[in-house]
């Protein structure tokens, strides 16, 4: 049984550390606000000028002029600030993010990111993830381990435009938890239900196995 995409969020939740500032990318990542473990208290900031983002709002809760760097509707947390986008940058730029959350189309065994462009589809631009992958120390990665053909996602080389090279630290799919390493991709936790040989058969690229993989404990 893989995950669906609120339990990468999920889990991607138990990565927060109390006192962290986090920013969340558009897609499966922005999910992760749901999800903040008790007892910790942790900052989110949104690249187009909010801090203190909180979760989703229900329906009764929607402010049409308050929305993340996705333009979903968001919540603010007591306390929150507003700024511009040259303020926000400068916290990106400066390094006072601790995590990075994103989402992406493929990944490398090296810790290459693809995220904002298919050769031959219109596309806005790279928007805040250049900066992002650029200035960051610790970025993960929030996505499917196969795209809509079965293909995978979690590649020896991308084949898609780079937005950061050697980057990403981690990544959770639907199937498994995964570490960036110099030997490629170590095989941390597995969903529940799923087995290592479905997470070989799913990855194209060198996947590390040593002894027994844990599942993941979802609260």
């Amino acid at each position: 049984m893989a995950l669906d995409k609120n339990g990468i969020a999920q889990r991607i939740a138990q990565e927060l550390e109390d006192g962290y500032y986090v920013n969340l990318g558009i897609g499966i990542p922005t999910l992760v606000a749901n999800y903040i473990p008790k007892g910790i208290s942790v900052e989110f900031q949104s690249e187009n000028g909010i801090l203190g983002m909180g979760p989703f709002p229900y329906e009764d809760e929607v402010d049409a002029d308050l929305i993340n760097a996705g333009k979903q509707t968001i919540t603010a947390m007591p306390g929150a600030a507003f700024f511009d986008s040259a303020m926000s940058f400068a916290m990106i730029r400066g390094q006072h993010v601790q995590l990075t959350v994103l989402g992406a189309m493929e990944v490398s065994e090296s810790g290459d990111i693809a995220n904002w462009k298919i050769p031959g589809k219109m596309v806005k631009g790279m928007g805040g993830a250049m900066d992002l992958v650029a200035s960051a120390d610790n970025i993960i990665v929030a996505m499917m381990h196969t795209n809509r053909a079965g293909q995978s996602k979690l590649l020896k080389a991308c084949s898609l435009p780079l937005t950061g090279v050697a980057c990403v630290k981690k990544v959770v799919t639907d199937l498994a938890l995964l570490e960036i390493t110099e030997r490629g991709f170590e095989l941390k936790e597995l969903a529940p239900g799923v087995t290592v040989e479905q997470v070989k058969n799913a990855t194209e690229g060198t996947l590390i196995v040593d002894g027994d993989i844990p599942e993941m404990q979802l609260s």
